[in-house]
């Protein structure tokens, strides 16, 4: 950008040149002032967008080194919600195994107590037979 504004120009020939150089002379200090002036704008300039571009750089290295934090984790609770996954699938298949004995064993229970009811009956209705014959 600095070499893209050259500040000097050709002097003209002639009357103008003449002229020209005498308003220079009045006028270089007040020339000069604005050169340095501008000198010191383009340095200023030239700083500010350094600085620009090394805060953009600074952020965007923050903002990717959080967004990898926040992937990683994300990857790990997804890494943590499958293994629940299947511990509780593993759990409810557990449970249902379970809830098959028990009722397996509930009907093996109630068929031990009817055949145990119907022989009490049997045994009841010979005590009773066995009264009749007694009176």
């Amino acid at each position: 950008m600095n070499e893209a504004c050259k500040a000097e120009a050709a002097p003209p020939r002639g009357l103008a040149g003449v002229l020209y150089r005498l308003l220079e002379r009045v006028l270089s200090p007040r020339f000069e002032a604005q050169r340095a002036f501008n000198a010191r704008q383009v340095q200023l300039d030239n700083e500010t967008l350094r600085y620009l571009d090394e805060r953009f750089a600074a952020t965007h290295r923050h903002y990717d080194r959080i967004l990898g934090l926040c992937g990683r984790r994300l990857d790990e609770v997804d890494e943590r919600h499958a293994i629940l996954g299947r511990e509780l699938a593993e759990h409810v298949r557990d449970l249902v195994h379970r809830i098959d004995l028990a009722l397996t064993e509930g009907d093996r229970g109630r068929l031990a107590l009817e055949f145990a009811l119907e022989d009490m009956r049997a045994r009841l209705l010979r005590l009773e037979e066995a009264l009749r014959r007694r009176e």
